[in-house]
């Protein structure tokens, strides 16, 4: 694996917008509950809609899109237990997450709302505290369900941006790594889909490992997509943790390689008029942002997602596996 160190400017992409508050259902023939719930999550800076009944709150469903409802058991004309099982079938409410307020409190009907896609029960009377952490973690455990990659159980974008805020808000250095299988589309066109998929989870894992091995502090390991990967470290466990990645990837990409084309380091691709070209093996580019205090300082996730993205470009310009470091400096930042 070769190391380098590039003086290169990045775009400034500008300041994230600010995200919406998360838009709460509230489902409840009772005004005067409804209207406490909606009064405490609004304090709470959530926004919030309402609605008298099951079949009320699908017709909004039509025209909103909450991010959680919160629904009443007992209601006229369709109870929450119906609407709860109604959202679950339809594909673009199925995954909204529901907490059930109740004044049943066996064991018996919370598991016939579990059964029909309940995520978490309130029982009446309750208070403002316990609505608000509810709330709060029910929505935290469905927005890191959702940015889970199912390939590699990595967190994705949303997630990594989240991430590189808290370095910032943090203060002190950090490092961002974004990486790519090179001659990757080659595996796929000859090998499928499914062999590609092997060699993407082969990464995470060797990540995996190599993350464990560089010690504390944890480094922070995301998949935003295809074969693309995002570190988050310290600078001092930046070169023995992408040492390691392609030591340990490499190896394993050579076994799943078919036989033949691992013993004399190319594949054959096919073109579209049946001509076949050599494709070497994979190799790993690795671009590397990085915030020093005699170095760079950010102010957006997004241009330190786009600086390790243009230093990723500077990797794929070399020859193997290869680690391409932003080591500009802040007063050079006009520099190209």
């Amino acid at each position: 694996m070769s190391t380098g160190v590039v003086r290169h400017s990045a775009e400034d992409l500008g300041a994230d917008p600010e995200d919406r508050p998360d838009l709460i259902l509230v489902v409840d023939d009772d005004q005067d509950i409804a209207g406490f719930v909606e009064f405490n999550l609004k304090v709470h800076g959530y926004e919030v809609i309402r609605a008298g009944d099951g079949e009320e709150a699908l017709e909004l469903m039509e025209s909103k899109r909450p991010d959680l409802a919160v629904v009443d058991w007992m209601m006229p004309r369709m109870d929450g237990v119906e609407l709860t099982r109604r959202l679950r079938a339809e594909p673009l409410t199925s995954a909204l997450p529901v907490i059930m307020l109740t004044a049943k409190g066996m064991t018996v009907d919370k598991v016939v709302g579990l059964t029909n896609g309940v995520d978490d029960y309130l029982v009446k009377p309750f208070d403002t505290a316990e609505l608000i952490a509810r709330v709060t973690s029910t929505l935290r455990r469905n927005k890191e369900f959702r940015e889970v990659s199912p390939l590699t159980g990595l967190p994705g974008n949303a997630r990594v941006r989240r991430e590189i805020a808290d370095r910032m808000k943090a203060g002190g250095e950090y490092s961002v790594g974004y990486i790519d299988i090179d001659r990757f589309k080659s595996v796929n066109d000859v090998y499928g889909f499914d062999r590609g998929d092997e060699f993407i989870t082969a990464l995470a894992r060797s990540l995996h490992k190599a993350s464990a091995s560089t010690g504390k502090p944890s480094v922070f390991l995301g998949h935003i997509g295809g074969d693309d990967f995002v570190f988050i470290c310290t600078p001092e466990q930046v070169l023995p943790l992408t040492q390691a990645t392609v030591t340990d990837f490499e190896q394993a990409a050579d076994r799943l390689y078919d036989a033949k084309d691992a013993r004399r380091g190319y594949i054959e691709v096919p073109d579209r008029r049946g001509n076949r070209h050599k494709a070497a093996l994979v190799t790993l580019s690795i671009g590397v942002a990085q915030a020093t205090p005699e170095g760079r300082q950010f102010a957006d996730p997004r241009v330190v997602i786009a600086v390790a993205s243009e230093m990723k470009k500077v990797a794929k310009s070399q020859p193997g596996s290869y680690v391409a470091i932003d080591r500009r400096r802040a007063d050079s930042d006009s520099e190209s």
